[in-house]
Formats: C-alpha cells, sequence, structure tokens
C-alpha cells in the first residue's frame, strides 16, 4: 500500500490525502442525543441510522421506562436516566379518553358538541401539562446527578441532536455549552415557524385551524383570535414545568424562552410541497420525507394475498403507533364497508375480530407500511393523519382517506384535501355507507391519483435527498462548531423593537414636531402681516 501511495501522481496523492481528512473529519462526530419517544422517535431513529451508517458515534439519553428508544442497541449507546418520564403511560390514559370524547362529537347537537369540544380541549390541556411536568422531573433528575453531567462534559461532544417537543435537550446544550440541531416540526410552545420565522396571520393559519392560505375575512378573523388563545394555552402548559428549573439552574434572570431560539440548525419535517407557501430563515432547513424511501419486496404469503387482488388492487389501512384498535362499533362499521369492496384489504388491526370481516380482508398485527404503499396495485391509503404516514403516501403517490382523531393529524389531513389528493372522514359519523362512499370516491375518480402523483413528482424532484441534507447540516455543524453566522437577530430583539415601534413613534413625534412648527410659523406669520397691516390702517 505505501509502495502504491509513492508511486501516484503528485496531484493524486493530495486528493487522496484530502479525501481522507474529510472522511476523518465526517466520522469522527461525536452526537448527543436527547429525543423525544413515541412516534417522534420513529424519525429520529432514521437521522441516527444515517449519522451511524457515515461513521459517527451516537450517544442516546432516555428516561428509564423509555418507550419506543431501547437500551441496547448497535446504533447509539445509550444512557439511561434512573428516572421516570412516563410518555407511555401518559399517552395511553389521556389517548382512549380523548377518543371516547371524540366520538361523542355528533351533528345536530349544538351546545352537546360544544360541551364535548370544551372536553377534548380541557384533556388535551391536562395531558400536555402533565407530560411536560414529568419531563421536567426528568431535566432536574439529570441536572442534580453530578456524575452524569460531569460525564457527559467530559465525553467532549460536539453537538446535542434533540427534538424540541420537549425542554431537555435545548437547556442540556446550553449547560454542556454545545451547539444545538432541532430536528423539529412542533416545539414546546407551538408549531416552528411561529416562534422563530415571520409568520403573517393574514395568510399563515395558525394550528389546528385547518385553514388554508387563502382565507376570507371572517377566516382571518378566526385565525388571529386562535393564535392569541393557543399561544397562551401554549405558555400555560409549558412554562410552569420548565421555568423553574430554568431559574434554578441557569439563574433568574435568563429567559427561557431563549433556549429554543438558540438552535444553530432547524430540521424542519415538511416541505412546500406539504405545506403552505410563507416566509422563513436561513438557519431552517427543510427536510420533509427524509425518512421515506423506493419499497422493497413484500414477504411472500402478503405479496401472494396482494396478487391475488388482480386489477382491482388493495386498500391499506392503519392508524399508526398511538391508536392499536379502534371501539368495537366502529370497527364493525369499517369491516362492512370493506368486505362490500371488489379490492383485497389489508388492515392493521389489533382486539377482537370483527363480525362483519368480509373474505376480502386480512387483519395483521404490524405491516410494511412503506413496501405496501410502494406497491403498483396499492389503491388507497386510510391512515388517521400522522405526520409520517401522510408523507410516505405523498412520496409513493397514494391517494389518502383520512380519519383524523387527534393533534396535528386534522391539520395534515386538510393540507393534503385542500391539493386534492385525500377525502376526510369525521371518524363520529362513520358509518358503512360514508365510509364505503368515501371509498368508491378516492378509488374510482382518477383525480385524486393523480394529484397526489403530481405531489409525488415534486416532491421527489430535488438536487438532493432530504436526509442527505439533513446529515450534510448536522456535520457542517460539527466542522465548524456551530452555524451562529445564520441565525437572525430577529429573536434577540423586543416586540417593540422588532416591530419598529420605537421608530414609527420617532418618526410619528417628528411628524407632529414638524406640523406644529409650521403651524406656530404660519400664525406668527398671520399674525405678523395681517396685525401689522390693520395698525397701520389705524
Amino acid at each position: 500500500f505505501n509502495n502504491k501511495l509513492l508511486n501516484m501522481p503528485h496531484s493524486s496523492f493530495l486528493t487522496f490525502m484530502l479525501l481522507l481528512i474529510q472522511l476523518s473529519v465526517a466520522s469522527g462526530g461525536k452526537i448527543l442525543v436527547f429525543p423525544l419517544d413515541g412516534s417522534h422517535w420513529v424519525n429520529m431513529k432514521v437521522i441516527v441510522e444515517e449519522l451511524h451508517a457515515r461513521g459517527h458515534e451516537i450517544t442516546v439519553l432516555r428516561p428509564s421506562d423509555s418507550w419506543y428508544i431501547k437500551e441496547k442497541s448497535p446504533l447509539y449507546t445509550s444512557v439511561t436516566l434512573p428516572c421516570r418520564g412516563g410518555f407511555e403511560e401518559n399517552f395511553g390514559v389521556y389517548l382512549s379518553r380523548q377518543l371516547e370524547i371524540r366520538l361523542q362529537i355528533k351533528p345536530g347537537s349544538f351546545w352537546s358538541n360544544i360541551w364535548a369540544h370544551m372536553q377534548m380541549r380541557w384533556v388535551l390541556l391536562d395531558q400536555f401539562f402533565q407530560f411536560h411536568k414529568k419531563v421536567g422531573d426528568v431535566i432536574t433528575h439529570m441536572f442534580e446527578n453530578e456524575d452524569l453531567m460531569q460525564s457527559l462534559e467530559a465525553a467532549k461532544y460536539d453537538l446535542v441532536l434533540t427534538d424540541p417537543g420537549i425542554g431537555g435537550g435545548a437547556m442540556l446544550a446550553r449547560k454542556l455549552q454545545l451547539p444545538l440541531v432541532f430536528n423539529v416540526r412542533w416545539t414546546i410552545q407551538g408549531e416552528a415557524h411561529f416562534l422563530i420565522a415571520p409568520s403573517p396571520l393574514s395568510y399563515i393559519p395558525f394550528t389546528a385551524t385547518e385553514l388554508t392560505d387563502k382565507m376570507t375575512f371572517p377566516q382571518r378573523l378566526k385565525n388571529v383570535l386562535s393564535y392569541f388563545v393557543g399561544m397562551f394555552i401554549l405558555s400555560y402548559m409549558s412554562e410552569p414545568a420548565y421555568k423553574p428549573i430554568v431559574n434554578r439552574f441557569f439563574g433568574p434572570d435568563v429567559d427561557y424562552s431563549t433556549f429554543f431560539l438558540d438552535a444553530d440548525i432547524w430540521l424542519m419535517r415538511n416541505d412546500f410541497v406539504f405545506e403552505f407557501p410563507r416566509p422563513t430563515v436561513p438557519n431552517v432547513v427543510y427536510m420533509g420525507g427524509f425518512q421515506c424511501k423506493p419499497s422493497k419486496s413484500l414477504p411472500a404469503d402478503l405479496e401472494e394475498f396482494v396478487q391475488s387482488s388482480g386489477d382491482h388492487g388493495i386498500v391499506v389501512m392503519t392508524l399508526g403507533t398511538l391508536v392499536s384498535n379502534l371501539p368495537q362499533d366502529v370497527s364493525e362499521e369499517i369491516a362492512a364497508a370493506f368486505a362490500q369492496l371488489p379490492q383485497k384489504v389489508i388492515w392493521r388491526y389489533v382486539g377482537q375480530k370483527p363480525n362483519n370481516l368480509g373474505n376480502n380482508t386480512l387483519l395483521v398485527k404490524w405491516l410494511p407500511q412503506n413496501n405496501l404503499l410502494g406497491h403498483p396495485k396499492t389503491r388507497v391509503f386510510i391512515t388517521h393523519g400522522g405526520t409520517n404516514g401522510v408523507q410516505e403516501a405523498i412520496y409513493h403517490g397514494v391517494p389518502v382517506i383520512g380519519l383524523p382523531l387527534f393533534y396535528d393529524q386534522p391539520d395534515n389531513l386538510s393540507r393534503v384535501k385542500v391539493k386534492g389528493a385525500a377525502v376526510i372522514v369525521d371518524i363520529a359519523m362513520l358509518d358503512r355507507h360514508i365510509f364505503k362512499d368515501a371509498l368508491m370516491t378516492v378509488i374510482y375518480n382518477s383525480t385524486f391519483g393523480d394529484n397526489m402523483r403530481t405531489l409525488s413528482k415534486l416532491h421527489r424532484d430535488q438536487p438532493v435527498k432530504p436526509l442527505d441534507q439533513a446529515v450534510f447540516w448536522i456535520e457542517y455543524v460539527i466542522r465548524h462548531k456551530g452555524a451562529r453566522h445564520l441565525q437572525t437577530r430577529a429573536h434577540k430583539m423586543s416586540w417593540f423593537v422588532y416591530n419598529s415601534v420605537d421608530v414609527f413613534t420617532a418618526l410619528l413625534a417628528a411628524v407632529l414636531l414638524v406640523t406644529i412648527i409650521l403651524i406656530a410659523v404660519v400664525r406668527f406669520l398671520w399674525r405678523k402681516i395681517f396685525t401689522g397691516r390693520k395698525m397701520k390702517q389705524q
């Protein structure tokens, strides 16, 4: 090998050495990950896998009762905190309650529906209040553990990678004085853009309003009111959990909200195929659909079932990871609708087998979602509207029937519906006839498939794959020890200065002063001229 190096031309040798240096820099990164459990870990794990494949050393912090984040993994070294995060327990208790209330909302009963909506909001408020309180306990235990903090400092990490849906990662990065990268769509203070980028409410719909970028006056009024109420509620849910921690470990003069504005790079889990066009800032990198990939072949038994559908094709249904099964009466209606289709159906379902289940329907406890969506025989995807599932449907060009349940799901599906690629069914109104009509509409009206395939082409037509883009910017932060030069000054300004209220006030004062001076001069001249004439005449 040494002889071959010596015999290399000088320019080739230099190129080879530069490549070695580049590889050593790329492979030498030490990354500390503070993730959010549940479905958020599913997409964080995609980034962790890619970073590991490129030679980075990954350490993942997890509570002792972590739900999705395994203690043993070939991808990373885990540090298990000796405290409970309560994620699985929290979502298990509150999701069933929310679903129960959601199914009570029926048309024609105005006051009962208002009461049901109020109950939903209260349950959601209580859920996230308790959730952030638990996360706050985890952060406190972590900071109180001097041995752990000393070991983290001694490890000399290059950056912290976190999901700002919880507050721990941003605080940890500040404590260790490390660069910070977000894998983000939601923060503890709401949708990320509203925190960091200009967001004119005249055409930027606020979270959960299900509005578009084309709003009438009543819709803009609703949007503005929703924004102020929503931001107050988000502050109420999160501030009591995190503000005392900041006061205790960082000082009373530190504003806890600045922790989340200090990230070097925001890896945003959406793009402008899915999202409405809007202003952004230099350190936001869009990686929507980064978890999507070409489909692989199905297991032999599943492929045989799919092929048995003939020209009719298949329907795929799953409601994600948080909802394993629906109430039995709802499941019976869905099964009855499926039984009337000529298509074959693959349904991820856990629970008692529906009595109305047809011979064309296969129940599975788990399904290879990406591989099924990429199969040429898939005609429609029935989903709750989670971001991962919707983006995979867009990637593979499969039209959607949405059964939104809670959180961001109605908003996600409304965006696809506006683009003509989805039909939304209210689960509280669902019966076999309504559901069958929705299925027949999407399967046999080609415009839904055409529109989704157009979105797929737009999404795929990028110079760099979203995952490669994400990894590049993580490595960029490692190489340059941050990316502070991409941060705008906006978040360091007060509302007063950001909106130039002081400037407009000064200009207004100047205009008033000039006006007053002009009036005084005119009055003086008027008196001088006309009063002088009168005196001469007398």
